[in-house]
């Protein structure tokens, strides 16, 4: 088994790591490779046996799973650049939420799957989101998400909730890092508390409250309820931000579908170029 990551970006430096980290394979049997190749380098700095490959055709065809983390914009000229060189019984992993698994099929002949991977895979946690085109093998998926399972739950979505729920599992910890960053800063421009001392204690919060969750003690619901005595401090606060939410998650749902729908437009128009 060796597997080949176009893209060493954000997401693609996740991946190497969850990989290498759960043992899914070893160092030697993964293959990298990215547009600016020292950052490709910069991992091997950590991964001495990791293969930096600088030319994108040799690495397609050491490995027999290739995933591409680039961005949206290049995945039409990448996938069109590969597939002279790709066979028929490679799997090509892609992570981008905007581009279905048929329409990459629409270009590649090879087997096709899409997994959006999230940070918290970095951690070996969190959840993959998965879905497969019509030609995978039911064996080589069955041994993928039994990959995936080494570093993520993976949870295989229908293609009508792949941005709703990309929002949630990939985009998550960034949108709730923001909120705790905001009420950190209050925290600490309204009380004698410093940013310091504040972020601290949140952060082992949210350590705690994962545990919580993780351990299976609560669901969010029964959090709420057993925090939240009747007449408490903590019903004052939750009061204060039902009143205060207004249109927050709302706005953001159409904020991170109307990008969505850019992107897919824009890939759209990229294929029938």
């Amino acid at each position: 088994m060796k597997w080949g990551l176009v893209g060493t970006g954000n997401m693609g430096t996740v991946l190497v790591t969850a990989f290498l980290e759960s043992n899914v394979l070893s160092q030697n049997d993964l293959y990298i490779t990215n547009r600016t190749i020292e950052k490709a380098e910069a991992i091997q700095h950590r991964y001495k046996d990791i293969h930096v490959e600088k030319n994108l055709f040799e690495l397609v065809d050491q490995v027999d799973t290739l995933f591409l983390c680039v961005k949206p914009k290049d995945m039409v000229d990448v996938l069109e650049e590969i597939k002279p060189v790709l066979a028929d019984n490679q799997l090509l992993v892609s992570i981008t939420s905007g581009m279905s698994v048929e329409e990459i099929e629409s270009i590649v002949d090879c087997q096709v799957a899409r997994m959006v991977p999230s940070i918290t895979n970095y951690a070996l946690a969190g959840v993959t989101l998965l879905t497969f085109g019509n030609r995978i093998d039911s064996s080589r998926k069955e041994l993928f998400i039994k990959r995936c399972q080494r570093f993520s739950e993976p949870i295989e979505i229908e293609e009508n909730t792949i941005r709703i729920t990309s929002d949630i599992v990939s985009c998550g910890p960034a949108f709730f890092s923001f909120l705790a960053e905001n009420y950190i800063h209050h925290a600490a421009s309204l009380t004698d508390i410093t940013t310091e001392e504040a972020t601290a204690l949140m952060e082992k919060m949210f350590i705690g409250f994962g545990k919580l969750l993780s351990e299976n003690h609560f669901t969010l619901s029964e959090l709420i309820e057993k925090v939240c005595v009747k007449g408490g401090i903590t019903g004052v606060g939750i009061a204060a931000m039902e009143a205060n939410l207004n249109e927050l998650f709302p706005e953001l749902v159409k904020a991170t579908h109307g990008k969505f729908s850019e992107d897919k437009e824009m890939i759209a128009k990229l294929m029938e170029g």
